[in-house]
């Protein structure tokens, strides 16, 4: 009954999501609502209700934030910070305060210098959300820190390298899929689901 009722409201979730996300982009794909859905069962079954209420929400940042870069090629304001703000929030409730802190402003710091070493390789989309994602990863621990650090990395690497072989390399890159990506799988091996 209850993986009925996750599955569900994943699913209301992600229909509901369509309305908000032509706010930010017309080329957002329709994968969202599976992801939710799944996504939402599984969390409920992994975690007490505190922390599985909180990895629904994140994953559904997530989901947001990689439709809308896919498809505008940007992370807006609008979603970065208030989601940041969301995962600093949690972190404190849950006793994670302090290393949510430091994730975020080693994770955003690391991603600032980036962006102003080559503002063209890094935006400031990307900066914002290092500090949500650098947060979220932080309360997790140390290890999944780093796991979706070089994670992200290596997904954005492994796009691109995709691009090239089908001769698609002079399209701009999306990183903010591949560093929700990380951070979700991240978190569920820590079991910070």
């Amino acid at each position: 009954m209850a993986i009925g009722l996750l599955g569900l409201a994943g699913l209301l979730t992600g229909v509901a999501t369509r309305r908000f996300l032509r706010r930010f982009t017309r080329a957002a794909p329709p994968w969202w609502v599976a992801v939710l859905a799944v996504g939402f069962v599984a969390a409920g079954l992994a975690c007490p209700p505190l922390p599985a209420a909180a990895a629904c929400a994140l994953l559904w940042w997530c989901v947001c934030l990689s439709a809308v870069d896919l498809g505008e090629r940007r992370l807006p304001n609008e979603l970065t910070l208030p989601g940041a703000c969301a995962v600093f929030l949690v972190s404190v409730l849950l006793g994670r305060g302090m290393a949510a802190l430091v994730g975020a402003a080693m994770l955003a710091g690391l991603y600032l210098v980036v962006h102003l070493v080559s503002p063209a390789t890094m935006g400031g989309g990307d900066v914002k959300l290092a500090l949500g994602l650098g947060a979220a990863t932080g309360a997790a621990g140390a290890q999944a820190w780093l796991a979706a650090t070089v994670g992200a990395v290596a997904l954005t690497a492994a796009a691109g390298g995709c691009a090239l072989a089908l001769g698609r390399g002079r399209r701009t890159l999306a990183h903010g899929p591949s560093m929700c990506l990380s951070t979700l799988l991240a978190l569920s091996l820590a079991g910070g689901g």
